[in-house]
């Protein structure tokens, strides 16, 4: 029997249906349209979703389904890899073409030009498009025509290209449907969720999914990007866009964002926070070997001290110092923290414990939610002062004076540490040094409620300093 010719949109990191360019394109061949979700990722690769990811992306996918249901279509769920899975399907539904939105992560370029060569060597016609970001990599530049590698004047160079920046597409009101659907998965046989529920409060926090990364939008977007500016480092507050997850799974575009926000007035510091993305994923496609490198070669010769012990009391939110334990305790709970306390408890990991950046970047990777590769890996070599545009490393956050600043009442580290709740805002970001009177009352034995500080803040800076004294002898050294 003939089939009828039709079309894959290979669905990615694009869990959407309005202003995504592959599945647009796809609709306006006016051939029929088979969306497909490929499970791909291997143990051990870079690009594997992390424990976190997994259980948001088994969600965000049944919405889609869900969605594409509602355009008289359906979500076509397969295994494999892509250079082999897509070309077979793609037989089998007599494809003459394959649509996918471009992922800039390093594995998966190379996924892409593998499969580019097998389509093509079939005669079967493949179109690349970008979706994730605001501008394509390699369209800003310096007047030179190099990479920038300071964020402000990047930023200063968004700005200035704002003018071109298309405007987001509706989603397309049907799509034409084949004859005969291919055989799918169960999404359930992706086995994305863990068999030991332990995300309940995951599951609480969040609502994955295209729709309700609109609604967010649009509430921020009327009601709190005004605030933004004056609200987002405050952990005890609801400041920030919490729109990380969303943009991380393609439930809403940069493009839909900057749109709905730019013309607020006050909008420029969560547009310099959009920017700050566009500068990781800019920076990732310029060097991949950051992903496990610093980028400051200096940092090779640093001699940092692993600790199992002491890595696996800042996992578990138990460092004895109560806006790091908080932190991470957000973290495991809910899988997202606050933005401020993710730069306290980087410094904290690197210049207190000197424990290799590397190793807090993998546990993000696998807690987070929004565990976005090249933010993530941006992110962690600018607190450990490797980075590009890097933060000193002699700026070493004291945890104790950010806790005060950020977080003034303790109500953020009430919230979490609950064994610390009868503290009052003079002891609770210090309790070590809280009289024994306070303590009793508040029924906290240090040692055994509640851990004492793994390491002293002072005695922690000098030795960071000296750390990276002997980093730089080694470094002259060759």
């Amino acid at each position: 029997m003939t089939v009828s010719p039709s079309v894959l949109v290979w669905f990615r990191r694009d869990l959407r249906l309005a202003d995504q360019p592959a599945l647009r394109a796809a609709a306006k061949t006016g051939l029929p349209v088979i969306p497909v979700y490929l499970h791909t990722s291997e143990d051990g690769s870079p690009s594997r979703p992390g424990a976190a990811s997994r259980l948001w992306l088994h969600q965000s996918l049944l919405r889609l389904d869900v969605s594409l249901q509602a355009k008289r279509s359906r979500l076509v769920v397969r295994r494999g890899p892509a250079a082999d899975t897509l070309p077979l399907l793609a037989a089998e539904t007599n494809a003459q073409a394959v649509f996918l939105n471009r992922v800039l992560e390093p594995a998966a370029l190379r996924e892409e030009q593998e499969l580019e060569s097998g389509l093509r060597s079939r005669g079967i016609r493949f179109e690349c498009f970008h979706g994730g970001l605001l501008f394509e990599p390699g369209s800003i530049r310096t007047t030179t025509g190099g990479s920038f590698q300071v964020f402000t004047p990047f930023w200063r160079a968004c700005w200035n290209e704002r003018a071109r920046l298309r405007l987001p597409e509706k989603a397309p009101a049907t799509l034409s449907s084949p004859e005969c659907w291919p055989q799918s998965l169960p999404i359930s046989d992706l086995r994305l969720e863990p068999e030991t529920d332990w995300a309940a409060g995951i599951r609480a926090e969040w609502t994955p999914g295209e729709e309700a990364a609109r609604d967010r939008l649009r509430a921020f977007a009327r009601h709190g990007v005004s605030q933004y500016g004056e609200q987002r480092d405050r952990t005890d507050r609801e400041g920030t866009s919490r729109l990380s997850p969303h943009l991380h799974f393609g439930e809403v575009s940069p493009v839909q964002v900057w749109h709905a926000t730019a013309a607020h007035p006050e909008a420029e510091p969560f547009l310099r926070q959009l920017a700050w993305r566009e500068f990781a994923w800019h920076l990732l496609g310029e060097r991949p070997d950051t992903l496990t490198q610093p980028f400051n070669p200096q940092f090779r010769h640093f001699p940092w001290h692993p600790n199992t012990k002491w890595l696996k009391a800042w996992q578990r939110g138990r460092t004895g110092y109560p806006f790091v334990d908080a932190g991470m305790r957000q973290l495991w709970a809910t899988g997202w923290m606050h933005n401020r306390a993710r730069l306290v408890v980087a410094s904290f990991l690197v210049k207190h414990l000197l424990i290799p950046w590397q190793e807090g970047a993998a546990w993000f990777l696998d807690t987070l939610v929004d565990a976005d590769l090249a933010n993530n890996t941006m992110g962690w070599q600018w607190v450990a002062g490797c980075g590009v545009d890097a933060a000193p490393y002699f700026r070493i956050f004291n945890p104790v004076l950010q806790g005060e600043k950020f977080d003034p009442a303790g109500e953020y580290v009430r919230r979490w540490i609950p064994e610390l709740r009868g503290l009052g805002p003079e002891w609770i970001h210090k309790p070590w040094n809280a009289p024994p009177l306070p303590l009793a009352a508040a029924g906290i034995r240090l040692g055994e409620t509640y851990p004492r500080p793994l390491v002293d803040h002072a005695t922690a800076r000098l030795l960071a300093l000296a750390a990276l004294e002997e980093m730089h002898r080694a470094a002259r050294r060759g």
